[in-house]
């Protein structure tokens, strides 16, 4: 064989046995987000114009520029105010913590928090504003607030007559599958605004079309579409860089188990907060890891096992303290359902441990953070007096039938 043949197919078999080096290049699926479609495509739509723009560290473009730095440089638009959501604009605010206003360091642009006292634009934050932008990557659950942050922000786009630009990003846990009941008026909060299910499968952009007209906001809305997407892909399947949701969900492995795994907040269970895997690694230090991973795993749900584990979280629940639990491992995204899962662990937990699992203390209108979190009141109820899980579901069964009617009306994606 003669030499630069012989290299030839050197190079090509470290290329083939590669890991993932072939396959991650065949099978991702180009995207073009919505920020890179308005700026090649739409530009007229913020031309000229102050921008006001509410962002995080997701904000970005397929090389991981800062939405931020893309519009403080571009010679057509003049970026005249930052909106700070939970954890800032630049992510630099624990998650619960108040942020207060100040200079982004960067561009010295005033940040406007919307997190804390104010959680909605005023009409002096807006005083030199001509159009607010939204640009943020959704988690796919209910209770992720900075899709509340959006449909605040559209109300004051509304009360002070300015338009409101959403640049749409993907769901990464698809666009197809919806679970979880759908909330009740009496449970509304910032974890939970509208009647919608806790995994709602849309995107933000979608989202805020379905908030502007279902539940009257009325704003100026444009939507910028992305290009390239389908609703079947996970986050894994797309050729973007997963940029951390927020400092708990670092990955999409996380946000996969999310959805279900964070009701574990409404208890005394650490939910992995203070750990290296938070909302994969779920336990205390009165649970024995190996007969709860035996007795889940018993249940053979779809597309996930779990795995008996120990930890220390760092923080929050059980601080410093030695737990033990479970490690969520889901073997297959398409079978899986994460707010089902969530509630197998939370009634599991509670009938094997009767005397020592509590939901957190209802407050004086007698809602606990649990009932926030799956927004009702009659689940904590269903667990705590032995039905099953299939009876809840059937429960919520029809509420959420008349959601997904309403729903199609707002897809945007096929």
């Amino acid at each position: 064989m003669k030499k630069w043949l012989a290299e030839m197919v050197a190079v090509l078999l470290v290329l083939s046995t590669a890991p993932g080096a072939a396959a991650a290049s065949i099978n991702e699926q180009k995207v073009r987000l919505g920020i890179e479609v308005l700026l090649e495509d739409q530009i007229n739509l913020i031309n000229g114009k102050r921008v006001g723009l509410i962002t995080n560290p997701t904000g970005v473009n397929q090389q991981l520029t800062s939405i931020v730095d893309i519009l403080y440089h571009h010679p057509a638009v003049k970026l005249t105010a930052l909106f700070g959501p939970e954890h800032g604009v630049r992510g630099s605010a624990p998650a619960g913590s108040v942020v207060e206003s100040y200079l982004d360091e960067k561009t010295r642009i005033p940040v406007y928090s919307l997190y804390g006292k104010t959680k909605k634009p005023t009409p002096e934050m807006l005083a030199n504003v001509d159009v607010l932008v939204f640009d943020i990557q959704d988690a796919g659950a209910r209770f992720y607030t900075y899709i509340y942050t959006l449909a605040l922000a559209m109300e004051a786009a509304k009360e002070n007559h300015i338009p409101l630009i959403v640049l749409d990003r993907p769901n990464p846990i698809d666009g197809i599958k919806v679970e979880g009941p759908i909330l009740e008026k009496k449970y509304s909060s910032f974890i939970g605004k509208y009647p919608i299910p806790v995994r709602h499968g849309m995107t933000v952009g979608e989202l805020a079309q379905l908030f502007n007209k279902e539940f009257n906001i009325g704003a100026d809305l444009t939507v910028v579409k992305m290009e390239g997407w389908k609703r079947r892909m996970y986050y894994d399947e797309i050729s973007l860089p997963f940029v951390m949701l927020s400092p708990n969900i670092p990955t999409l492995d996380t946000a996969m188990v999310y959805s279900g795994s964070a009701l574990l907040e409404g208890t005394n269970i650490s939910e992995g907060r203070g750990t290296a895997k938070p909302f994969e690694l779920l336990g205390a230090p009165f649970i024995n890891g190996e007969d709860l991973a035996g007795k889940l795993n018993s249940y053979h749900l779809p597309g996930v096992v779990f795995r008996a584990a120990s930890f220390i979280p760092t923080a929050s629940k059980h601080g410093n303290k030695l737990c033990q639990g479970i490690q969520i491992h889901v073997t297959n995204h398409n079978s899986y359902r994460p707010f089902e899962t969530g509630l197998y662990i939370v009634k599991t937990i509670h009938d094997m441990y009767p005397d020592q699992f509590r939901f957190l203390t209802p407050n004086s209108a007698g809602i606990s953070f649990f009932d926030t979190l799956v927004g009702n009141g009659s689940i904590r109820t269903a667990i705590e007096i032995g039905k099953s899980i299939e009876h809840m579901k059937q429960e919520w069964q029809p509420a959420l039938d008349e959601f997904l009617k309403i729903r199609k009306q707002y897809l945007l994606y096929k």
